[in-house]
């Protein structure tokens, strides 16, 4: 068992060869140290994607991830640039208490050079890619299909969020199905996020139904749980779709929980705002509006006299959390066609990956 592992990388993003990588490394040292090293020329910062390592590895008692700022060139044959890149790591390291490195494991042809510099063993871990064949190169060359080979947490943190909110019979379930369906055909595997409060009242009804079958949706209680239970619930669906798809359209959020609760349960009432904390990060809120759209009471709805409020407690809540929102009006059609003029742009934004003249490619047969 050696005392100080180092393993290095873009991680550039993380994926399950680098999950392997570390893998290896913590079960071989007492001490393993991760060091991001990323550039300004590239689209994920340094600090993401040690985030999303650092939570892959949370459980995992032995792990350090640290994001390295490098923006230094890269250039095997020149002495300089590796004396510069070796004091980029070593400084990193030293100023975590780190003055040794036993050994460093790495999947890299550079990787015996370094590891003499480090006065360490060097472990070589599955060079070529027959265990994971998967690479950095070859994410960012097809995100869309390198996607489940991805850690979780990078997966989450990249996926493109659309959420689609909007007052009562204003067309969101009818925008967002729309727009599932409209992707699906680029992206097979993206899940519906479903509305859950809808479910939630059907179970509540079906439970009180049992002990008094007269008992109709409007005689059903709510309570502040009811909402944290339903807020929770629905940020679950959609990491679940972002950790499936680089697409996510989620019809409704907890955010726009808050708002229901509001609406049912007056302004003292904060049982889903726990769940507002912890939301994920958004690219854009879609909102329906209600003018032009016609009420169509299903049975389960409160009433069409509310809606322009609601409409404008949407916006209010959205400009005061500081979210990117577009007011959706028009036709079916027209939303539609601003919908996905805004999705399309944001997914080309997703896949271009950006890298300084120098960086390197990994190819897969090349290592074969």
């Amino acid at each position: 068992m050696f005392e100080n592992a180092l393993v290095i990388g873009k991680f550039y993003p993380p994926h399950a060869g680098h999950r392997h990588l570390i893998e290896t490394a913590a079960a071989g040292a007492r001490s393993v140290w991760v060091l991001v090293q990323g550039s300004r020329f590239e689209s994920l910062t340094a600090q993401q994607r040690a985030d999303w390592l650092a939570e892959e590895f949370a459980a995992v008692g032995n792990v350090t991830v640290i994001a390295v700022r490098n923006d230094c060139p890269e250039d095997f044959f020149s002495d300089e640039i590796w004396m510069a890149q070796l004091e980029n790591m070593r400084l990193a390291l030293k100023m975590r208490g780190v003055e040794s490195i036993d050994v460093l494991f790495s999947s890299e042809s550079y990787g015996e050079r370094l590891a003499q510099a480090f006065t360490a063993v060097h472990i070589s871990v599955d060079p070529r890619r027959s265990a994971y064949p998967v690479s950095g190169t070859m994410c960012r060359e097809n995100l869309a299909t390198a996607w489940p080979l991805l850690v979780p947490a990078a997966r989450r943190g990249m996926a493109v969020r659309i959420i689609v909110v909007g007052a009562e019979s204003t067309g969101t379930t009818t925008l967002s199905e729309a727009l599932s369906a409209h992707y699906r055909r680029r992206f097979p595997q993206l899940h519906d996020v479903v509305e859950y409060g809808r479910q939630f009242t059907y179970e509540k009804l079906a439970a009180r139904q049992a002990s008094a079958p007269q008992t109709r949706v409007e005689d059903l209680v709510w309570t502040a749980a009811d909402f944290g239970l339903i807020a929770e619930r629905q940020t679950q669906l959609e990491q679940a779709a972002a950790e499936a798809s680089p697409l996510v359209i989620a019809d409704t959020d907890a955010l726009a929980t808050t708002l229901w609760e509001r609406y049912y349960l007056g302004e003292g009432s904060y049982g889903s705002f726990a769940a507002v904390g912890q939301l994920p990060r958004r690219d854009i809120y879609l909102l329906t509006d209600h003018n032009g759209v016609d009420f169509e009471d299903d049975g389960w709805r409160e009433g069409e006299h509310r809606r322009a409020e609601m409409t404008e407690w949407f916006k209010e809540s959205l400009v005061e959390a500081g979210h990117s929102w577009i007011l959706l009006t028009g036709s079916h059609e027209r939303r539609m066609a601003t919908a996905t003029a805004v999705i399309d742009a944001m997914l080309a934004q997703q896949a271009a990956f950006t890298s300084p003249g120098w960086a390197g490619r990994t190819s897969l047969a090349a290592t074969e």
